[in-house]
């Protein structure tokens, strides 16, 4: 059996910047953005509760629900086995996602399967990604930002049916924005505040650790991040 020390350093270099990544392929221009619903027709949060992931997934497509879905390319749903243990959910999709219809790509995306492959799991096996919002928000200047509170409340019904189609055994709250949110807590709270314990959500454990994007940026917490997962793995062998 590794040690715990041993286990960080292979974590460690899992998470390494490493070699330069090349950016994949994006949605052909002439790609039409999904077709919108009469606003009339957007379901209601107890509709959104008996849907299966066909239903669902339809839905999210086509939601009118927030303006997030003026300026979208796609929808992005999720990705991954819908009977996973493990739920990672982040905040929005970016630029790369908002093109590919899939969370987490780019860097950060690539940061994020190592953070998985260092704890044993892969994209798509016993790992599940999701975002609080399923539309790109976008400033005035065009770039990515985080969503409002209104935005993120506008989704919630989607990742929540999605958290009970799935029945995962552990959450694991990907930055400021996703842990809010799943929280039910103050915007003002910092992510330093919500580390190093397990929370709850609908009964499930839930852990905050820090976003991939944020950890891109800001390299030396990247340990930090490892013991958050240390304690995701302690909640996971606990559920069981």
């Amino acid at each position: 059996m590794t040690s715990p020390s041993d286990r960080r350093a292979v974590f460690l270099n899992e998470m390494g910047v490493g070699p330069l990544w090349v950016r994949r392929d994006a949605a052909p221009a002439s790609a039409a953005s999904e077709p919108l619903m009469p606003a009339a027709a957007a379901p209601s949060a107890s509709e959104i509760a008996e849907m299966d992931w066909t239903q669902l997934q339809a839905s999210v497509a086509s939601c009118v629900k927030c303006g997030l879905c003026k300026n979208r390319t796609r929808a992005v749903f999720g990705v991954g086995d819908e009977k996973a243990k493990w739920l990672f959910i982040g905040e929005g999709p970016g630029r790369n996602e908002d093109l590919q219809g899939e969370p987490f790509v780019g860097p950060a995306g690539k940061l994020l399967d190592n953070m998985l492959r260092a704890i044993g799991l892969k994209r798509g096996d016993n790992a599940y990604i999701a975002n609080i919002v399923k539309c790109r928000p976008t400033g005035a200047d065009g770039k990515d930002r985080a969503p409002t509170p209104e935005e993120a409340a506008a989704c919630m019904p989607y990742l929540q049916r999605q958290i009970e189609l799935i029945e995962p055994a552990v959450i694991v709250a990907l930055g400021k924005t996703a842990a809010l949110s799943l929280l039910g807590l103050d915007q003002n709270i910092a992510v330093a505040q919500l580390r190093g314990k397990v929370h709850r959500y609908a009964g499930l454990p839930l852990v905050v650790t820090y976003h991939p994007a944020y950890l891109l940026r800001k390299l030396s917490d990247k340990g930090k991040s490892w013991s958050d997962l240390c304690l995701a793995m302690n909640a996971y062998a606990n559920s069981r």
